[in-house]
């Protein structure tokens, strides 16, 4: 018998080693109530379930600023507000003594009158500067941390941990390096008032920027009517070539006219065009800070809150923010937010037809 052919053996097919790993649970420890919090993957930011505290990565505390760093802040906080004060106090003693002679000559009760105006506008800022300048900012709460027996759930909720303080931050509130403290709804750290601007001074810092503009404007008004009053005549003397001359060399003739009857000037009349200019240029400055303040506030935002995320919108904007800041009377609140209100269903009620 004839042997069989064996079957010719196929080649074993080549078969790809997979490895899978298993990532491994990450294990961190909340600041604020210290529980273990187990993660399935690593997270530089991770909050906590129990107390709500968020914990960023690398978060140790950091060293004190030098000694030089702290000096050079104190001394230029010291620096503006010395002159915001003598600027202020130059003000109200050069304008009662340039101003109100020429006032008093035009009649006692004129004089009288405009005296009260500028004593109660310079008790009103100086009042409002001493209340934004010494008040607190706005220092957090006192509130327990650190162990899970003593912290009850979603007490820290969106707090963060200020490396700078060692403690619990609440939600929009910032670290002041010049006041070494952090500041609830801190706005900004003004060097003029030596203070930060924050909850507790916000709307004292807003009402003396108000007084500013208005005393500024009167001192501009005031200052200006009384130059126009004690002015040396002006000379002309090619009055009668005018209509031969261009517009260019009239307006030439009309500066050096003035400029000339300048010199002629007596220290009070120095002293009133002096405090005319420079209140026009302060006014201008802090009727734009006024603005932007105002801006912010019926968008129901900080400034720095702005700067670092421009496009959140971090609450509702509207009129009852502006109510709401300066604490209108009940009646005020009422017909302003009833005029809104009015507003709105009738923008919604015409969208609503289109």
């Amino acid at each position: 018998m004839g042997e069989q052919p064996q079957p010719q053996q196929e080649p074993l097919l080549e078969v790809e080693q997979c490895v899978t790993s298993i990532p491994e649970d990450h294990e961190a420890t909340c600041w604020g109530c210290g529980l273990r919090l187990v993660f399935s993957s690593y997270s530089p930011v991770y909050k906590c379930g129990w107390c709500g505290a968020v914990t960023q990565g690398n978060q140790t505390s950091r060293k004190p600023d030098s000694v030089c760093f702290s000096h050079w802040r104190r001394f230029r906080d010291g620096f503006f507000v010395t002159v915001l004060a003598l600027f202020m106090l130059f003000v109200i003693c050069g304008g009662v003594w340039a101003v109100y002679p020429v006032v008093f000559s035009i009649s006692i009760f004129c004089g009288i009158f405009h005296c009260t105006v500028a004593a109660l506008l310079s008790v009103f800022t100086i009042a409002s500067y001493c209340l934004a300048s010494f008040k607190s900012a706005g220092a957090p709460p006192g509130i327990r941390w650190g162990s899970y027996p003593m912290v009850g759930k979603n007490d820290l909720e969106n707090y963060t941990f200020c490396t700078y303080c060692s403690k619990p931050k609440p939600p929009r509130a910032h670290h002041c390096r010049s006041c070494k403290t952090c500041v609830v709804d801190m706005d900004h750290h003004c060097p003029f008032i030596g203070n930060c601007v924050g909850a507790s001074n916000h709307q004292a810092f807003v009402i003396f920027l108000i007084s500013v503009v208005t005393s500024c404007s009167y001192a501009a008004i005031m200052t200006i009517y009384a130059s126009y009053r004690i002015w040396p005549p002006l000379e002309f003397p090619n009055v009668s070539s005018y209509g031969q001359m261009g517009s260019k060399k009239v307006l030439m003739e009309i500066i050096i006219s003035v400029a000339s009857s300048a010199f002629f000037l007596s220290a009070r009349g120095i002293i009133l065009v002096y405090l005319a200019f420079a209140s026009l240029s302060v006014n201008a400055g802090i009727a734009v800070l006024l603005c932007q303040q105002l801006s912010l506030i019926y968008e129901g935002n900080t400034y720095l809150s702005h700067i670092s995320s421009p496009t959140d919108i971090h609450g509702e904007r509207g009129l009852r923010n502006l109510v709401r800041f300066f604490g209108c009377p009940y009646p005020l609140s009422r017909l302003l937010l009833g005029y809104t209100n009015t507003g709105k269903s009738q923008n919604n009620s015409g969208s609503k037809l289109l």
